[in-house]
């Protein structure tokens, strides 16, 4: 029997995808913010990829003042509200906590920045204008967090930005890639907005760059151009039977799901194929959309999984089993899936290895493919000048995020490969920089 009932509303929904992070009130802020130690040189700081002051901020919330906490945390991270929610902590900030040294639950950092930003978004305090108006004007490709945060930057410095955005909303992968149970639409596009009223950066939508004319009139128009662009859809898996009905990509489903909530029907049996955080997400996920038998299935072992253990362990809760050591050879069905043939594996000095004999096949009504994104090598063609390495990744210098074609920066996932939101907020941020110094040096 499925743990989560089959949602038929979108209270229902949201009752299935109750938050992993529900916002603190004052209360609980005040007192957990009061646990911190406020350590000189803070691991915290440090394992935080933007280098918020994270005592700093800890601090004026525990003095109450929630609107200088939030300050301190966009002053370095422009996405600061989303990524106190879709961060993974476990594994930065609070992963480096002292307190983890002396079998203490370490300061809730994640939870205590979104509070404070949550109060500014919310009351739209204006805590941030645009520099002076320098006349230049810089185009940005994509509206994701790398994206958006170069633009909040570059508004800051006196620079006009206009984004260029291929959907009808804001944000990358923060608000169609991320497990709802992590973060609402809501919380993301309302922090965007935000940003934009205080900044005015201008987003257009639908506007997708796909063509050399297009690029050849940004160049014309605009002294800059940042691409933010990140990864694309659901890369190939070669494998037979992909091609048939029931047979979706993991970025693919969990965009649909964030987009229409319970209006997705998810069938009683799934296999996810593979072992990355959005496999695990789209496994956790069709687990508490209803389906009774949720099987995520990986080639290698689980301790060779290249997720999050945090990301197994809510998928496991959710109901989803784990099948390891399981490479898929075949998805069987006459024109529709029915099922996934595999044969068992094992790793030998480092290489996998097929173990002869040992196929079989598990019934399904629906095949995920977590199987990582593909690069978009097709647009990075295009550019003139624009370096890309073996992995497809655009390169850039590691400080000015400048690219090959000096007029091209880059960051984010089409510089990084694929990474955390708060990654690509840190590349947009230093890219910004680097432009502002290319353009006035």
């Amino acid at each position: 029997m499925a743990e989560y009932k089959r949602p038929e509303s979108s209270e229902d929904f949201h009752k299935n995808f109750a938050q992993k992070k529900p916002l603190m009130n004052k209360t609980e802020a005040f007192y957990e913010s009061s646990r911190c130690l406020f350590c000189y040189d803070a691991p915290c700081v440090t394992a935080c990829p933007t280098g918020i002051d994270i005592p700093l901020f800890i601090k004026q919330i525990q003095t109450g003042n929630a609107e200088g906490a939030a300050k301190t945390i966009f002053d370095k991270n422009w996405f600061g509200n989303t990524c106190g929610k879709v961060c993974p902590t476990g594994v930065l900030c609070e992963g480096a906590c002292v307190y983890n040294h002396q079998d203490v639950k370490p300061i809730d950092i994640g939870r205590l920045q979104n509070f404070a930003t949550d109060q500014v978004i919310k009351s739209k305090k204006e805590i941030f204008k645009p520099g002076k108006d320098n006349g230049k004007k810089v185009a940005v490709i994509g509206a994701g967090p790398a994206g958006i945060s170069c633009a909040c930057e570059l508004r800051t410095l006196g620079f006009s930005v206009d984004i260029f955005e291929a959907k009808d909303k804001p944000s990358g992968l923060a608000v169609h890639g991320t497990a709802p149970y992590k973060i609402t639409n809501k919380e993301v596009l309302d922090e965007v907005e935000y940003l934009q009223d205080q900044l005015g950066f201008s987003i257009n939508y639908g506007k997708a760059i796909t063509t050399k004319e297009q690029l050849n009139d940004l160049e014309k128009d605009y002294d800059a151009i940042f691409i933010g662009v990140g990864l694309g859809p659901t890369a190939e898996l070669d494998l037979p039977g992909v091609d048939k009905e029931n047979v979706i990509g993991a970025v693919e489903f969990v965009e649909e799901l964030r987009m229409t909530e319970h209006k997705v029907k998810v069938p009683d049996s799934v296999i996810v194929i593979g072992g990355g955080n959005t496999a695990m997400d789209a496994a956790s996920e069709t687990a508490r959309m209803g389906a009774n038998n949720v099987i995520l299935a990986y080639r290698r072992s689980k301790e060779e999984m290249g997720g999050y253990d945090f990301e197994y362990d809510l998928a496991r809760n959710a109901g989803a089993k784990g099948l390891f050591n399981v490479q898929p050879v075949e998805i069987t069905g006459n024109g529709k899936a029915t099922g996934v043939k595999f044969i068992k594996t094992e790793s030998r000095n480092g290489k996998l290895e097929y173990i002869e004999g040992s196929e079989f096949t598990l019934d399904c009504d629906l095949v995920i493919k977590g199987t990582g994104q593909a690069k978009l090598v097709d647009f990075f063609s295009l550019i003139d000048g624009l370096e890309i390495d073996r992995s497809t990744r655009i390169v850039v210098n590691g400080e000015s995020f400048q690219s090959g074609n000096p007029k091209y920066f880059a960051g984010g996932d089409a510089v990084n490969g694929g990474a955390e939101v708060v990654n690509g907020a840190y590349d947009g941020k230093q890219a910004a920089l680097g432009i502002e110094n290319w353009l006035n040096k």
